[in-house]
């Protein structure tokens, strides 16, 4: 088993900045790759960005080239750094983690970001 802890979150005008960070505990051998999912009210569960321990990352074309994913292996932690944040971007962010890039085992609780002014 896994346990993501996620932190970070909150309320950000538009433009501004946050990161999110994500720890792992457990098994940490079934957390080759970690990422982040988002959930906005009334929309289907979607990903963001995804990293793996050797550095192969997946990043969607929404936040391409305003959000970097990175990790640090030693801590077993993964960021979310978003910058340049969109009203659009408000939503419910889910840390995962799994064997593989794209196929999520487990799951955070989520952590709320909202995109206001």
């Amino acid at each position: 088993q896994v346990q993501l802890v996620e932190s970070g979150g909150g309320l950000v005008q538009p433009g501004g900045s946050l990161r999110l960070s994500c720890a792992a505990f457990g098994n940490i051998f079934s957390t080759n790759a970690m990422g982040w999912y988002r959930q906005a009210p009334g929309k289907e569960r979607e990903l963001v960005a995804a990293i793996t321990r050797s550095g192969s990352a997946n990043v969607a074309d929404s936040v391409q080239g305003r959000f970097t994913i990175s990790r640090d292996n030693a801590k077993n932690t993964v960021y979310l750094h978003m910058s340049s944040l969109k009203p659009e971007d408000t939503a419910v962010y889910y840390c995962n983690a799994g064997q593989e890039l794209g196929v999520p085992q487990y799951w955070g609780q989520g952590t709320q970001v909202t995109v206001s002014s």
